[in-house]
């Protein structure tokens, strides 16, 4: 019996030896999974708690410390309501624990992710927060860190070049090298303006021209500049509403031009300035409560189609194309401008798009419902293009649709791609019409992909598209993909990707540039981009 007792107290021991280290170095593996750091303007900040990732939806959450000591804002926890709130920099936040929206600046915004109480710790989502004190927020995957930067934060970058000399002409931004463009979105305030400088005309300018001065540094010389985000201006117009991404209200005067103001800066730094238009949006949602009372929703519903949770202009309606054209040429005509720029939403690529009613009213030729939108389309595209050159010849049009025209197994002229959307048969744009005709001065395709992306590799894509646009006269820029370095998609884990992609463009003399989505995926530097990017513009 004793002998038992002590066999049995060994096999237990040995059991509790042999698995302890197993433990603990499945809880260092835990504890290394989780160790994220946190930086404000190349800063680190230091965290008691350590932050962690909610599953599925992929959200950072981190301690109420790092909010108040590391981000220098104001924090109040309310224990009875199970309510933070917090304010920086005239920002003022308000979250639920439980609750799935919260309060900024007064409004009700979605969430991912609410406050949680763990281990007696409140815990929230650092990108929410951030984003809306007017922080970027940069997630490095490889490197589990997350980078916090300020609107006035401007990264250690080689000495930029001088800029070349703006020859007369052409909006006086024309440049003699070729063309590094980037693209600057407004909608949803992502590169400019910040939301919280919401009717605040001076930061509004500062911002701006920091932006800039960042763009410069690393040799962008071309800016395309989104004007009209949904069916609305950043410019006192006529035809339609002040866009709400300037104030927070729809139809409000922000005190200020903002285009006039923006071609100034861009003009007095030697860039380009293309106005950029998103021709057939209307809305970025269906509520039309808060549209302004001469947005075009309001004055034509019977031109609006809803579609995709948002309210699209009916391309079919040959009055709603002409009133497009009318508020491009409004831009046209008052403002100093080197492009107009439009982007690739024509019909939504995808959903159910009811036009029924207007493919029977106008299809006076008897053509099949898919060619009758491409000649909807085809139609605004040549009218728009006559109306810029027969009022200012020297301004460029141009448009960047998806990077793949059509797939060679539906059209054996098509690229050798599997793409399971494409610009001809899932937006209507028959852009190679285009391009024949030349109705446009250049073509800047989306070609996204990298290239080892087998079902739409960038380098056969970028062949196909040299091949369309050979002996035109149309130029050709390539759309490249920033945003995608340090995501798990083929071929983005190196910021060497860009850069093989800008060498492999060299092939063609019909490439003139390359235009990169979006501005701040550049300034955030992705895997070391910028000075990579900026010693191959320089040398």
């Amino acid at each position: 019996m004793r002998f038992w007792k002590f066999h049995k107290w060994m096999i237990l021991a040995l059991i509790f030896v042999l698995f302890l280290p197993v433990t603990s170095r499945s809880v260092q593996a835990e504890t290394s999974k989780q160790s994220i750091s946190i930086s404000l303007d190349g800063d680190k900040i230091s965290s008691d708690v350590a932050p962690y990732i909610l599953p599925k939806v992929y959200v950072t959450m981190v301690p109420l410390r790092v909010i108040s000591e590391g981000l220098g804002a104001s924090v109040d926890w309310q224990q009875t309501t199970k309510t933070v709130k917090i304010n920086r920099d005239g920002s003022s936040l308000a979250l639920i624990n439980g609750k799935k929206t919260a309060l900024v600046n007064g409004n009700d915004v979605a969430l991912d992710a609410s406050v949680q109480i763990k281990n007696g710790r409140i815990m929230v989502p650092l990108r929410f927060v951030g984003e809306n004190l007017g922080l970027q927020v940069i997630w490095n995957q490889s490197a589990q860190s997350i980078a916090l930067l300020s609107g006035s934060y401007i990264p250690n970058l080689p000495n930029p070049a001088e800029p070349s000399q703006p020859e007369p002409g052409n909006g006086n931004g024309q440049q003699t090298q070729g063309l590094h463009g980037a693209w600057i979105s407004t909608v949803s305030n992502l590169d400019w303006p910040s939301t919280k400088s919401y009717g605040k005309v001076d930061q509004q300018k500062q911002e701006f021209i920091s932006l800039l001065d960042k763009l410069q540094a690393m040799d962008i010389n071309a800016l395309f500049v989104q004007v009209r985000p949904a069916g609305d201006a950043l410019y006192p117009s006529d035809l339609v509403p002040w866009s709400r991404y300037l104030t927070g209200t729809q139809g409000k005067d922000p005190g200020y031009d903002p285009l006039e103001f923006m071609i100034e800066e861009a003009h007095k730094r030697g860039m380009q300035f293309h106005a950029w238009f998103n021709p057939f949006r209307a809305s970025m949602d269906t509520v039309t409560t808060k549209l302004a009372a001469n947005h075009v929703a309001i004055e034509h519903p019977d031109w609006i189609v809803t579609a995709n949770n948002q309210l699209i202009i009916n391309p079919g309606i040959p009055e709603a194309r002409q009133h497009i054209i009318d508020t491009v040429m409004e831009v046209v005509n008052k403002y100093n401008i080197d492009g107009v720029h439009l982007d690739d939403y024509f019909y939504p690529s995808g959903g159910t798009f009811n036009d029924n009613n207007t493919y029977k009213t106008y299809n006076t030729s008897g053509l099949s419902q898919a060619d009758w939108r491409r000649d909807n389309v085809n139609q605004f595209v040549q009218q728009l293009g006559k109306s810029i050159h027969a009022s200012k010849p020297s301004v460029e049009f141009g448009i960047s649709p998806f990077g793949v025209w059509r797939n060679k197994a539906t059209d054996v002229t098509g690229s050798d791609t599997k793409a399971g959307v494409t610009a001809y048969d899932s937006m209507y744009a028959d852009v190679r019409t285009w391009i024949q005709n030349k109705w446009i001065d250049y073509v800047a395709p989306q070609i996204y992909w990298s290239m080892s992306f087998k079902i739409a590799q960038y380098d056969k894509l970028v062949d196909w598209w040299a091949g369309e646009v050979a002996g035109t006269g149309v130029d050709l820029y390539i759309g490249q993909a920033p945003y995608k370095l340090g995501t798990t998609e083929a071929g983005w884990q190196s910021s060497q990707e860009i850069i093989n992609q800008l060498k492999y463009n060299e092939k063609y003399a019909d490439i003139k540039g390359s235009i990169f989505f979006r501005a701040t995926h550049l300034i955030n530097n992705p895997l070391g981009l910028i000075p990579a990017l900026t010693a191959f513009y320089q040398q």
